[in-house]
């Protein structure tokens, strides 16, 4: 029996002119593949999202929807960032089709690995975790540099899936649940757990680039997981005022000990150690005076209400 639940495959790309159509090609396959098998609707669709790519990405997409029905595009006003770029495409997709995909469009995710994920949707999932089995085709340092990612992520109390980026399948239920949360700092591999539903977890090998270059570099990827802690959790300014106590309880106890040693006729001493010290606390107080602008900075963004993205142009039907 003909399975009618309408897939959207959603897509970022920014400037990708080199990758994408390789991308679109092989998508196509898949898309085609799971139509045969009756575990998606003819009707079923990729969504390409240009996020103000300054090569001939969008020229591409255009070029791709005139001649290959599969594809649709939608064009953002201006670069906003991956994140928004890919909520901008879960959210068009959200009334019109019955579950999406998401995925980037260099091709480190295997497609294969789409099969398993629509049938986790039909066993009753609302949301399709793609999560990589290894890490061998990383360097030692980006293994490591993940690890200790995932690891802070989960120290500073934001609740991620251990592995996993932005591959996932998501019903229309549960998009309808992601329309509502309104913040403009986004990080949605924080944000998706946070819904709830149904969940399940397909593992899948990621593969090399295929072409283009990498768009998180380590300085972006560090940017990226103090967004992520900052806009999913409290517990950095918890720690910096444990941090604070600690500190004002030892220079209490310093200063009474100074204070016994004077009575005694001693004299303060240990001018190396107090000078230390002060510096330790002065850099202290700077680092969590920091901390809180961090949050006071992303409170006035919320508080802005700008729109997350502006769509420039559709490509549909």
């Amino acid at each position: 029996m003909e399975n009618r639940d309408k897939l959207c495959v959603v897509v970022p790309c920014y400037n990708e002119e080199e990758v994408l159509p390789e991308t679109v090609r092989r998508l196509g396959e898949k898309l085609r593949s799971l139509m045969d098998r009756g575990l998606v609707s003819p009707e079923s669709r990729m969504l390409l999202v240009d996020d103000g790519s300054r090569d001939r990405t969008w020229a591409l997409i255009r070029e791709f929807h005139e001649k290959e029905p599969l594809v649709e595009g939608l064009k953002l006003a201006r670069n906003r960032g991956h994140q928004n770029a890919l909520l901008a495409g879960l959210m068009e997709a959200k009334d019109r089709y019955d579950l999406t995909i998401s995925m980037d469009a260099d091709l480190q995710d295997d497609m294969d690995a789409m099969d398993a994920m629509v049938e986790q949707y039909r066993a009753g999932h609302d949301i399709v975790y793609g999560v990589r089995n290894n890490r061998d085709t990383d360097t030692p340092f980006k293994r490591g540099t993940a690890l200790a990612f995932y690891r802070l992520m989960s120290a500073m109390g934001a609740e991620t899936v251990y592995n996993h980026a932005d591959y996932r399948l998501m019903s229309r239920r549960a998009l309808e649940g992601l329309a509502q949360f309104r913040e403009v700092n986004l990080f949605l591999r924080g944000m998706v757990p946070m819904i709830g539903y149904k969940t399940a977890t397909v593992e899948y090998r990621r593969g090399e680039r295929f072409a283009g270059e990498s768009k998180y570099p380590l300085v972006k990827m560090l940017n990226f997981a103090a967004d992520g802690i900052t806009s999913l959790s409290v517990r950095p300014i918890r720690v910096m005022a444990g941090l604070g106590a600690m500190l004002f309880g030892g220079g209490c106890l310093w200063l009474f000990s100074l204070l016994i040693l004077f009575l005694l006729g001693r004299g303060p001493a240990g001018v190396t150690v107090a000078i230390a010290s002060i510096w330790t606390a002065a850099g202290l107080n700077l680092l969590g005076l920091g901390l809180i602008g961090e949050y006071l900075g992303k409170i006035y963004l919320e508080t802005k209400d700008r729109p997350r993205y502006l769509i420039e142009e559709r490509l549909v039907g």
